[in-house]
């Protein structure tokens, strides 16, 4: 009896130690990929990988359109993104920044571009001061007769400087010169011109 009983702890013995290698073989094909095969974290993060660079590349591409735009400048969204494609998601990241600053720039340099028109617009004199300065120039913005009175409005360089002028008169823009003409008209009225004023 000893003999069996000894032998059936045996085998008992062996089929336990068979079912727990076993079973630490199970959890092993979970961390230790198959050859060739990648394991459920890495497919997870290759996964999350793949999401985070269509995310970003729609919206680089969405970006790199509205500066071409901005730039009035041709745009193709299929040779954007066949460009970005293989781009980490830290890359096209970083041409996101850049876009942004980018597309601020052109922003601001239109703001700049619109001011300056608004305020060439706004330069032209009334019919008053071209009165004025048809009689003291003949409508020239670069006269300078050498008698200490310069430009379309005659300004004496004392008088042009008192309106935030710099420089000759007669060397500023026609509109410069309009722009200090209005300025110093709504200061003093007529009376800097004493005959063309009348």
């Amino acid at each position: 009896m000893r003999t069996t009983t000894t032998a059936v702890l045996a085998v008992g013995a062996a089929s336990l130690a068979v079912t727990a290698s076993a079973s630490a073989d199970v959890q092993s094909d979970f961390q230790v990929p198959l050859a060739g095969h990648l394991t459920v974290e890495q497919h997870m993060q290759s996964e999350q990988t793949a999401l985070a660079q269509e995310r970003l590349t729609r919206k680089a591409w969405r970006l790199a359109r509205k500066l071409a735009n901005e730039r009035q400048e041709g745009f193709s969204p299929v040779n954007y993104r066949r460009r970005v494609s293989d781009d980490p998601p830290a890359e096209i990241a970083r041409r996101i920044r850049s876009l942004r600053v980018n597309l601020k720039r052109e922003e601001r340099r239109d703001e700049r571009r619109a001011k300056t028109a608004a305020a060439t617009e706004n330069a032209s004199a009334s019919p008053t001061l071209e009165a004025i300065a048809a009689c003291e120039s003949g409508g020239n913005p670069g006269t300078n007769t050498g008698n200490g009175f310069y430009g379309k409005y005659q300004f004496t360089l004392s008088t042009w400087q008192s309106v935030g002028g710099s420089g000759n008169p007669a060397t500023a823009s026609e509109a410069e010169q309009n722009k200090r003409a209005a300025l110093l008209y709504a200061r003093e009225g007529a009376s800097p011109w004493p005959v063309c004023g009348r």
